[in-house]
């Protein structure tokens, strides 16, 4: 049996976590407070995801870049895929928050999402 150490960022509270783990299966999770911890534990022992937040270019605008994320979790072994596509990525202003700048990211069904305004320069 394999164990392995976490600290929890479910919440604030940052549980030191201990993950026993046999034929790639969660078994037991042990030094977390609250459900939050085994949940976060299960999750990053099996299947570990993560926003992607970033910036890509944009003509046009008031600033140069443009700062971006994933709508939602990716895998985790999709970063660096993810990122690759994004470096080449230029935008025309303007742009609102929310608006997709990139529909299904490294194939994972995730869009890369705007995170700020960026008005046309005058």
């Amino acid at each position: 049996m394999n164990k392995r150490e976490l600290i929890c960022i479910g919440c604030p509270m940052g549980c030191n976590l201990e993950v026993e783990i046999e034929n790639n299966n969660v078994k037991k999770v042990s030094g977390n407070s609250c459900k939050i911890g085994e949940e976060y534990a299960i999750k990053e022992c099996s299947n570990p995801t993560r926003i992607v937040t970033t910036s890509v270019g944009i003509i046009g605008g008031i600033f140069d870049t443009l700062s971006v994320k994933t709508e939602k979790d990716i895998p985790k072994d999709k970063i660096e895929e993810c990122i690759r596509e994004l470096k080449d990525i230029v935008v025309k202003a303007p742009v609102k928050i929310g608006d997709i700048i990139v529909s299904n990211i490294a194939n994972t069904g995730v869009n890369i999402i705007a995170t700020r305004k960026i008005d046309k320069k005058p």
